[in-house]
């Protein structure tokens, strides 16, 4: 009977036991831990200039861009420079068959020498038959037709030079040069082509005139200003930002898209080198004060959204009123929740506690990854 007694307190000892161990535990688990975290974990918001304004779209094309383009029908002997490859202004570019033309040159040479002498014969004769006049031995109708004669030499003499010089144009015109500094960018014709005038040979661009040939909707166009900043992306630049400012507004709008051709300068030198890149981007005609945050900040909780503020060494959940989102950064417009000078969690995780301490592992903290212009769009 004892040895049943003994027993039966033994396990009642136990289960006591385990109770306390199971309370302490559950104790632990309620109590948040603290949080370490570094100061690149962490970004301020702040206020920044918020753009707005018509959207516009187009292509990097060249200012200097010149279709070189056969002036005399021949065959292509030998194209000198392929795509890609940088010319200088004069550099011969397409040779052309000039044996005809070189022919024609020699008989418009020799005409012009012939009529040369023609016209002398008929000056010579005019002079003397001018003295023979005074004498009184020729009659005035012999020297009216030597006159004659000698304006027509005169008028043989010049077309025959003109016939000459137009001869040596065509000669020169089997060399097709490169009117500027620039890249062959489109080459058009091989050896053993025939060039009939007016066909396209080469083309040559300068490639440090790139510019933006935008388009901007006609209902948006009012909001449109010469010398208005621009901020957009090209493709093939992956996320880089290129700045621009208006330059010309065209005066009539596209027939069939309804569009208006708006030309962008390039601001502070920063240009690419390739033509023909679809861009698009943002006409920057109006801005405001605003709170932008980046999107990885923000944590989406069906149609509403928070974020994690640091506050007194302390993790509050926030709740936020988002705005619109900037198609090029990602941010997003943080209407209501926070202030200028909030010190956020740059990167969230499910595992944060509203309340929980946290420790900075470093004094200083990162500001927000957000540029100093964003831009929204217009409405």
């Amino acid at each position: 009977m004892l040895r049943k007694t003994m027993l039966v307190l033994a396990v009642a000892s136990a289960l006591v036991a385990c109770n306390k161990d199971s309370k302490n535990s559950k104790d632990e688990k309620a109590k948040p831990v603290q949080l370490q975290i570094a100061a690149e974990d962490l970004l301020t918001v702040q206020s920044n200039a918020l753009a707005s304004g018509p959207v516009i779209t187009g292509s990097i094309q060249p200012e200097r861009r010149a279709d070189l383009r056969a002036e005399v029908s021949a065959v292509v002997l030998q194209v000198l420079k392929e795509n890609g490859e940088v010319v200088k202004r004069g550099d011969v570019l397409v040779k052309l068959d000039e044996t005809a033309i070189r022919d024609s040159l020699g008989s418009a040479e020799a005409s012009a020498q012939a009529s040369s002498q023609a016209l002398v014969q008929a000056e010579r004769q005019l002079e003397r038959l001018k003295t023979l006049r005074a004498s009184g031995m020729t009659s005035l109708q012999a020297l009216d037709d030597a006159e004659v004669r000698r304006n027509s030499a005169q008028s043989e003499a010049a077309a025959a030079r003109t016939r000459a010089v137009l001869a040596r144009q065509q000669l020169q015109r089997t060399l097709v040069r490169a009117p500027f500094d620039g890249v062959v960018s489109d080459r058009k014709v091989s050896a053993g082509d025939t060039a009939a005038i007016g066909k396209e040979l080469l083309k040559v661009i300068d490639p440090t005139s790139m510019r933006f040939e935008g388009r901007v909707s006609a209902d948006k166009i009012s909001a449109v200003k010469i010398g208005q900043p621009v901020s957009f992306r090209i493709n093939g630049y992956g996320g880089q930002e290129f700045r621009g400012v208006v330059r010309r507004i065209d005066p009539s709008a596209n027939d069939v898209t309804r569009q208006v051709e708006v030309l962008v300068g390039f601001a502070n030198g920063v240009q690419p080198r390739v033509s023909g890149l679809y861009g698009e981007g943002r006409i920057e005609a109006d801005s405001v004060a605003a709170l932008m945050l980046p999107e990885v900040a923000l944590v989406r909780a069906g149609d509403k959204a928070f974020t994690w503020r640091i506050k007194g060494n302390t993790l509050s959940k926030v709740d936020l009123v988002i705005g619109a989102r900037d198609a090029r950064t990602g941010n997003y417009e943080v209407r209501q929740g926070l202030a200028a000078g909030d010190t956020v969690m740059r990167s969230p995780s499910s595992s944060f506690k509203d309340g929980q301490k946290v420790e900075l592992s470093a004094a200083r903290v990162a500001s927000a990854a957000t540029p100093a212009v964003t831009a929204v769009q217009g409405k």
